[in-house]
């Protein structure tokens, strides 16, 4: 089970990377299957993963706060901006831009109305220690 979970961690990070210049193929559901995958596949690799930084103050805050703070929902929108401003630019078909412009709105949506906003003074991890 093992050598299928890298196997299919491996392909799904292959058409993650793929994602990041082929305008519509997603890259993060991609990329989470393979990091779902490699996690299952290995306790090293998994004791790694939820060791870093951004795994720490974004999904292990997510899931025991069940929020963001304002400041982070921001975070996330400048950088999810930034990356799809530069694929509507780059770009050159009408209907694409629309699209993605589509998905930047329904995005921006989600994050506002289903992602509950947490107060500031929400503690992270590094201020309960």
């Amino acid at each position: 089970m093992k050598y299928v979970l890298m196997t299919l961690g491996l392909i799904f990070a292959g058409i993650g990377f793929v994602g990041i210049v082929v305008p519509l193929l997603p890259t993060t559901p991609f990329l989470l299957l393979a990091a779902i995958c490699f996690s299952r596949s290995s306790k090293k690799f998994n004791r790694w993963l939820v060791n870093t930084k951004i795994h720490d103050e974004y999904v292990e805050s997510f899931k025991r706060d069940k929020g963001f703070t304002l400041k982070k929902k921001f975070k996330l929108l400048t950088s999810l901006y930034i990356l799809m401003g530069i694929s509507i630019f780059i770009i050159d078909n009408l209907y694409i831009r629309i699209t993605l412009l589509i998905m930047l709105f329904v995005q921006t949506v989600v994050l506002f109305t289903f992602v509950r906003t947490l107060p500031d003074n929400t503690k992270t991890k590094e201020q309960e220690e």
